[in-house]
């Protein structure tokens, strides 16, 4: 079987907006697809993802349906705007509902969400980049993801000016290796733990 991937575009515009975080998000998938990984990016703007740390908020609450395609994927790629130097609010707002996994096992003690593999993508023109990435991937940790070496990729602009990746007309060859390499790593732990999940506290 394939492997699948999901990215989570945690831009604060809603869709049809140009979105710096879409541009490096697409440039991600690209690079996942030459490994065979079939992907698709929604971005969390454009749904009602209530505010909680269960899996199902009630009456139009959208979320479950992403919960859905997240664990039909076996990697998951969260991107995120820098603001004030942090991840958006609705990026956190992503990792509290993610947290739901803490308490939602299988019937060997696993969380449901073992035995994939996460990715962090960062994009702003004020520092905060590493901040970001480090908050994300202990929170994806923290609910069951396993994050590959180099699993991330970012760009930065010049600080207190007003261009965005999506003014470049290509994005700098730094951005682009990173995200070679959080493709690739992301592809070789996803096929290694396919074929080897992690053992269960019964075992």
């Amino acid at each position: 079987m394939p492997l699948k991937a999901i990215a989570i575009n945690c831009t604060l515009k809603a869709s049809p907006a140009d979105s710096s975080c879409g541009r490096l998000i697409d440039e991600t998938l690209e690079e996942l697809k030459r490994h065979g990984v079939a992907g698709r990016q929604i971005r969390a703007a454009d749904f009602n993802i209530k505010p909680g740390v269960t899996s199902d908020e009630g009456a139009g609450d959208d979320w479950p349906e992403i919960r859905k395609q997240v664990l039909e994927a076996d990697i998951l790629i969260l991107g995120s705007p820098v603001w004030l130097g942090h991840q958006s609010s609705i990026c956190q707002r992503v990792l509290e509902r993610l947290d739901a996994f803490l308490e939602e096992t299988d019937d060997q003690g696993r969380m449901v969400s073992y035995g994939r593999v996460a990715g962090v993508v960062a994009v702003g023109n004020e520092d905060g980049a590493h901040h970001i990435i480090a908050e994300l991937y202990q929170g994806l940790n923290d609910v069951g993801f396993t994050i590959p070496a180099n699993a991330c990729t970012y760009w930065v602009g010049e600080a207190m000016q007003s261009v965005d990746l999506k003014d470049l007309d290509e994005t700098p060859e730094s951005t682009r290796s990173a995200t070679q390499v959080l493709a690739l790593n992301c592809v070789h732990l996803a096929k290694l733990l396919k074929q080897h999940q992690y053992p269960g506290q019964t075992n």
